[in-house]
């Protein structure tokens, strides 16, 4: 216990320690917590879903048919037929042969990846790539080789270094959206070599899908190369409004997966409201009101940015709704979310491990549901803010 307490003091004492907020509202433009209404800047609700009353009523109707939990395992008796349509509905969504559904992003990585590959793999693996990418790699135990972030030219080197001792299977894996800088993965440089090299490429695309492309079906579709990706990671629980993960692929992948992926055998499955709920989400997404919600997600990002930009602000790179606002280290970074929760605006502070030192930052996201004054306001205050304490 002494140890314990040493190591939270030393978090303590470097800016370091986290706590978790107790929220009282459902996750909209704006939330209550400690008998005050803040306005929202850090949720993942970015079509402000989380709340739909379609997505609402979908849950309590399953949740009344079917009742709250699913009772086991899919490979018990719990792959419920709601569960079925929710994977048919997602390969058709994707334009994959298949899909199969995870209880999260996180389980849906690790799973995956320690199912499809073995010590004789070779994964290279963006820098910057998702901690749940990362704990895959590791879980496969395959050999692991990083490139610079979004460096195609580095990762070509690599794959080229490989070529003559080359002997089991190849994967290229990256983030689509890049949830710390929102910057875009360069999907047809990737897609190009995975062709030249004969390799795989997965996406975990938790960060795009709903968001990016015409409908909705994320960053490849943007990019114009859906049918080109082979491990089509996604999540409900941001810009689709519910809980959940999903892999989109061939049926040989997805049975594979049935049978090896340690994640999904032995996880009771999703309850009959997610899944429901995630069956009208993507009714939604890929609708005229998901293309309108899209295009006022836009129009926020573009507004917000824009003015952080103009006050000569460093957001990291980013190119979509996420928008990371330097701070470099973790004193400046976690004043300045304190200040700004004074100022009734809620953003978080990222520090390491969750982002490399020297690269702290307030991370903001926008919701097609906030009101364009209130995104406004919210940046002058943030400039006002960093300008007085020299937090850039």
């Amino acid at each position: 216990m002494k140890n314990i307490q040493q190591q939270l003091a030393a978090l303590d004492a470097q800016q370091m320690r986290r706590f978790l907020r107790e929220i009282e509202s459902a996750s909209g433009p704006r939330v209550q917590f400690g008998g005050r209404d803040y306005l929202l800047l850090c949720s993942n609700n970015y079509l402000g879903l989380a709340d739909h009353p379609q997505l609402i009523e979908a849950s309590c109707r399953a949740t009344r048919d079917f009742g709250t939990g699913s009772g086991a395992s899919r490979l018990v008796c719990g792959s419920l037929s709601l569960h079925h349509r929710l994977e048919e509905a997602l390969a058709h969504f994707k334009g994959s042969e298949s899909a199969l559904l995870f209880n999260s992003g996180y389980a849906a990585n690790t799973g995956i990846l320690q199912a499809l590959y073995g010590p004789d793999d070779l994964i290279f693996s963006d820098v910057l790539n998702h901690a749940s990418i990362i704990d895959g790699c590791r879980l496969s135990g395959a050999r692991v080789l990083v490139y610079a972030h979004n460096n195609l030219a580095a990762l070509e080197e690599l794959l080229e270094q490989e070529k003559p001792r080359r002997r089991g299977r190849w994967l290229i894996v990256s983030d689509g959206v890049f949830s710390m800088d929102g910057d875009l993965a360069p999907l047809p440089g990737l897609v190009a070599l995975k062709e030249r090299y004969d390799a795989w490429l997965m996406i975990d695309d938790a960060h795009g899908g709903g968001v990016l492309g015409a409908g909705g079906r994320g960053t490849a579709e943007h990019f114009g190369c859906l049918d080109k990706i082979d491990l089509h990671m996604g999540t409900f629980g941001k810009a689709l409004g519910s809980y959940g993960a999903y892999l989109a692929a061939s049926r040989a992948v997805t049975d594979l997966l049935i049978n090896r992926a340690r994640s999904f055998i032995y996880s009771t499955s999703l309850p009959p409201g997610v899944a429901a709920a995630n069956l009208a989400a993507l009714k939604l997404v890929d609708s005229p009101t998901g293309a309108h919600l899209r295009a006022q997600l836009e129009s926020h990002r573009r507004l917000f940015a824009g003015r952080l930009s103009a006050a000569g602000l460093n957001l990291c790179g980013s190119q979509t709704q996420i928008v990371p606002i330097l701070t470099v280290n973790p004193e400046p970074t976690m004043q300045a979310a304190a200040a700004l929760l004074d100022h009734g605006i809620f953003i978080s502070g990222i520090r390491p491990p969750t982002v490399p030192s020297g690269t702290c930052r307030l991370r903001a996201t926008l919701m097609a549901s906030h009101d364009p004054q209130d995104i406004l306001a919210a940046a002058d205050t943030i400039i006002a803010l960093l300008a007085s304490g020299g937090a850039r």
